[in-house]
């Protein structure tokens, strides 16, 4: 074989590795929200897990829910074919969420097959709805067991540092956003109160408009009674003028006489 040929093959063999790993490095359980994840908020998130095995298929994950920034709120959505059992555990310190006091929270989902399985070359999403979202930190960690049904258990509960290589296998991380204004019923309240102050202009426009109108309207009636006045005056002055020339005419004629 000639060196251009054994150059060629090593090259092939090189991208074949990269193309292996990276596919292995990427094929991790993770989790990714499906709407703002801000601090003090509410979210929808969804664990993405993938078979890694050609031979095996997934029937089993456990998700822990850090405790260390426990959740007053987790509920997750059913997927057909699996079971989703979430585990509660008493709180050192009770929560106060909206006025009530929280004394536990879970820390743990099992989701187990019901049915349904991850087969080689598949995946799965199981979505869960979280909250309230603690705002003392910038992150979620969230270690999961992958469970085959061989019996093999893959553990993703390797936390990530910033600027490190990325563990072998990395526990599911969501990362929060800064905390936004609250804007239910604040943004409605702040309409409404723009609509009364629309609504109460309005009327100071319709009541001045009112006013004028009134205003034209007696001037307009006084205009009008002025004008009947002045006509009733000069038909008293013509009957007056007309009763003295007919006066006149008579007392002549008996001056003649």
């Amino acid at each position: 074989m000639n060196n251009v040929s054994r150059l060629a093959v090593a090259g092939a063999v090189a991208a074949s590795s990269v193309l292996l790993l990276s596919g292995t490095a990427f094929a991790h359980v993770s989790v990714q929200p499906q709407d703002e994840a801000a601090k003090g908020g509410y979210t929808t998130v969804v664990f993405k897990v993938p078979n890694e095995r050609d031979n095996a298929s997934t029937v089993k994950l456990e998700v822990t829910v850090p405790a260390e920034h426990p959740l007053s709120s987790v509920m997750p959505q059913p997927v057909p074919g699996w079971k989703a059992v979430p585990t509660k555990t008493k709180l050192a310190k009770p929560l106060t969420v909206h006025g009530k006091q929280i004394t536990e929270a879970v820390t743990k989902i099992t989701w187990t097959s019901d049915g349904g399985k991850i087969a080689p070359g598949e995946f799965q999403q199981f979505p869960v709805s979280l909250g309230q979202l603690p705002e003392d930190t910038d992150r979620l960690v969230f270690k999961a067991l992958q469970t085959y049904d061989n019996k093999e258990i893959v553990r993703w509960i390797e936390e990530p540092k910033d600027g490190a290589a990325e563990p072998e296998h990395p526990a599911p991380v969501l990362k929060l956003s800064a905390a936004t204004d609250d804007h239910h019923g604040g943004g409605a309240a702040k309409d409404a109160s723009d609509d009364t102050s629309d609504e109460k202009s309005n009327a100071g426009h319709h009541d001045d408009a009112k006013t004028e109108a009134a205003a034209h309207s007696d001037s307009d009636s006084d205009s009008d009674s002025g004008d009947t006045t002045a006509r009733v005056l000069a038909v008293v002055g013509i009957v007056i003028g007309a009763a003295g020339g007919a006066f006149g005419v008579l007392a002549g004629r008996r001056r003649s006489a």
